[in-house]
C-alpha cells in the first residue's frame, strides 16, 4: 500500500513529466504556425526550454543537498 506521500511524489513526477511534454509540443506549435524555420525552431526550443532545464536542474540539486 502507498502512503499518502508516496502517492504525491509519484502524482508530481508523472505530473510534471506530462506538463514538460506539453510545453514541448506547445512550442513545437508556435514554431510550425509562425513558420520560424529550422533556426527559430531551435531558438524557441532553446530559450523557452530554459525554464524547464533550470527548473529540473532545481530538483536534482535539491535531491543531491538531501541525500
Amino acid at each position: 500500500m502507498l502512503t499518502e506521500p508516496q502517492i504525491a511524489r509519484l502524482g508530481m513526477t508523472i505530473g510534471l513529466g506530462a506538463l514538460v511534454l506539453y510545453m514541448g509540443f506547445i512550442i513545437f506549435q508556435i514554431a510550425r504556425e509562425s513558420q520560424a524555420g529550422r533556426t527559430g525552431s531551435l531558438v524557441l526550443f532553446l530559450v523557452l526550454g530554459f525554464g524547464v532545464l533550470g527548473f529540473l536542474s532545481k530538483s536534482i540539486i535539491q535531491w543531491v543537498l538531501e541525500h
